[in-house]
């Protein structure tokens, strides 16, 4: 079990003090090499997620419109696995060209935070736009005995030990989130950490977990063919597309609205000149286009420079709770 003061800081973790990460470092002077042809060739966003999440779905609907307003090929590069330490070198060890790019989000906020993580985001890469946040559903199978968070509670506390949790890969935002459940209602239950959502999603319809963490766009389908049912989101107010799924204060757990979210940064030196263009091109997607983003539950997020000053203090205070109860 977490301690309070650990707990408050997971808290701070999977909670607004993560999104300091969004613009990771204030943008510093740097000599504008005029590169007034940028993009010439392929552009690769690699991302630490793997292939189907909410989150890589959010991307390859950018990496399309980016192509198309950029007039090269956009295309995205999974590399999952080693708490992003994978995605992050291919970025960070790339030229300062552009050419190479990153999609990371608070999964590599907490992998910076709770581990020791060989490079150093806020150093080694330079923002360029914050993109998507979106909230997360505890789900279950269709078929549960229980049909309310509530009634998963209390049968968690009528059968210690027996009920589970899934969620996708170790010290991720939804394992964390699910940890952050368990820790706070104080219940005996075990939460399993799953490879990806493909493979979560399969345990979640074969019945080999009780409840699911997850977000919106990798269950979509499911909860419309009526094989999943939503229990509760973890977002402050009920969600437009499902207006009858309570958040988790009106589910009766108090102080848990939860967000993941997503960014596009650079190498560390990549010339202003170059951000802009992709910064300019990034925004006018997310703010002319006609892109749903709102049925993968995701919002667009422009820029949330605001909360830059948190992260030096938010390092402070929380980097030495790495022990999580898994």
């Amino acid at each position: 079990m977490f301690d309070a003061e650990c707990l408050e800081s997971l808290k701070r973790h999977v909670l607004l003090a993560l999104l300091g990460f969004v613009m990771a470092a204030a943008l510093e002077p740097r000599a504008a090499l005029a590169q007034s042809n940028f993009p010439l060739r392929t552009i690769k966003i690699v991302t630490p997620l793997a292939a189907g999440s909410a989150s890589d779905i959010a991307l390859r609907v950018l990496a399309d419109r980016m192509s198309s307003r950029l007039r090269v090929p956009v295309v995205v590069e999974n590399q999952p696995g080693a708490g992003g330490v994978t995605a992050a070198r291919s970025v960070t060890s790339a030229p300062a060209d552009g050419y190479t790019i990153g999609w990371f989000g608070n999964n590599t906020a907490i992998s910076v935070s709770l581990f020791k993580q060989p490079f150093d985001p806020r150093k080694d890469t330079v923002p360029i736009l914050g993109v998507s946040e979106f909230a997360y559903l505890f789900v279950t199978n269709q078929t549960a005995s229980f049909t309310t968070l509530q009634a998963f509670t209390a049968e968690a506390r009528q059968k210690p030990n027996t009920l589970n949790i899934g969620t996708s890969s170790a010290g991720t935002s939804n394992h964390l989130t699910a940890l952050l459940f368990k820790s706070m209602l104080n219940l005996d239950v075990a939460v399993v950490p799953y490879r990806g959502p493909s493979e979560l999603s399969v345990a979640l319809l074969r019945k080999d977990v009780d409840l699911v963490v997850n977000a919106y766009g990798g269950l979509r389908q499911g909860i419309a063919d009526k094989q999943i049912r939503a229990l509760a989101t973890t977002s402050g107010t009920r969600l437009d597309e499902l207006p009858d799924v309570p958040t988790m204060a009106e589910a009766g757990v108090k102080d848990f609205e939860i967000y993941s979210w997503n960014a596009l940064y650079a190498p560390a030196r990549t010339p202003e000149s170059v951000l802009e263009v992709i910064r300019g091109a990034t925004s006018e997607i997310l703010t002319q286009d006609e892109v749903d983003y709102s049925r993968d539950c995701i919002a667009a997020v422009n820029g949330r420079r605001s909360v830059l000053q948190d992260l030096d203090t938010f390092d402070r205070r929380d980097g030495d709770c790495a022990d999580v109860d898994r």
